[in-house]
């Protein structure tokens, strides 16, 4: 594994790669971040993951702060993985003139997440948008835990004819059942509990939200009572209909974000 700061000594190792799989990460690696890498390795002649904690993508100062950093753990655990390359730029070589605000992209960012969330997405399009110009890669691995984000820049990559290709990878789950997620080093073992409940008890009922046999109302009461302190969005959606084109087969998505004490975790069920 050949570790690379710089951004023109990282365009010699790649520049002749003709089937180079990149996974991007803001690092704190964790089983789905692996299940996205060997997705790479397996189906591309080499893989490159890049960590770089995306600041403009932050709404708050303190989530910023916050956001779990194990560089060394991190490092050791890519080599067990057996990637190529690792890319660790820092802000200036790939903010070199701030970023774009004005970025151009899908109307969903301003549902769900991009509610709550001004300029999110525009900013984690914009990042992706500006490895890819390094990298060059021939596929990029995403995971579909973080659907709303996965549409988006699939969306962007299409629209704008980037040669990319998005590949969407299945949501990664601990044993208990909760979306594998770097915040996941922020629980508790109580908080960690909690989320195991309220995802056991949002698939139990998923059949019937569907079927109306139950209400959205009562599955939020419930989530609280599960232990979540606030919940941001719970909402049913058929995921055929976020982007156009629409496909005709109904697919029924629940996506749920809430808080467990200050940490906010997303899911797709």
């Amino acid at each position: 594994m050949k570790i690379i700061s710089n951004k023109k000594k990282l365009a010699e190792f790649v520049d002749n790669e003709k089937n180079l799989g990149f996974v991007p990460t803001m690092g704190a690696i964790h089983s789905g971040h692996a299940s996205l890498i060997n997705k790479s390795i397996a189906s591309c002649s080499k893989t490159i993951v890049s960590i770089f904690i995306n600041k403009p993508q932050f709404n708050k100062k303190i989530d910023y702060k916050n956001y779990p950093r194990k560089r060394i753990k991190d490092i050791l655990a890519l080599r067990k993985l057996k990637i190529d390359y690792l890319y660790l730029p820092t802000s200036k070589q790939i903010y070199p003139s701030g970023h774009n605000k004005n970025i151009k992209i899908s109307s969903f960012s301003k549902k769900l997440c991009g509610k709550n969330r001004p300029g999110h997405f525009k900013a984690v399009v914009d990042v992706v948008q500006r490895f890819i110009k390094i990298i060059k890669p021939a596929k990029i691995f995403l995971g579909e835990k973080d659907m709303q984000q996965l549409k988006i820049i699939d969306h962007f990559i299409k629209k704008n004819h980037i040669k990319t290709k998005v590949i969407g990878c299945k949501t990664i789950r601990e044993k208990n059942g909760v979306a594998c997620s770097s915040r996941n080093f922020l629980l508790s073992n109580q908080e960690m509990k909690f989320a195991s409940s309220i995802y056991k008890y949002i698939s139990k009922n998923k059949k019937k939200l569907i079927k109306g046999k139950i209400q959205i109302k009562n599955l939020r009461s419930k989530i609280i009572k599960l232990g979540a302190d606030k919940i941001d969005y719970f909402e049913l959606i058929n995921i055929n209909k976020i982007i156009k084109p629409y496909k005709s087969k109904k697919k029924y998505k629940i996506f749920v974000a809430y808080f467990l004490g200050k940490t906010r975790l997303i899911d797709n069920i």
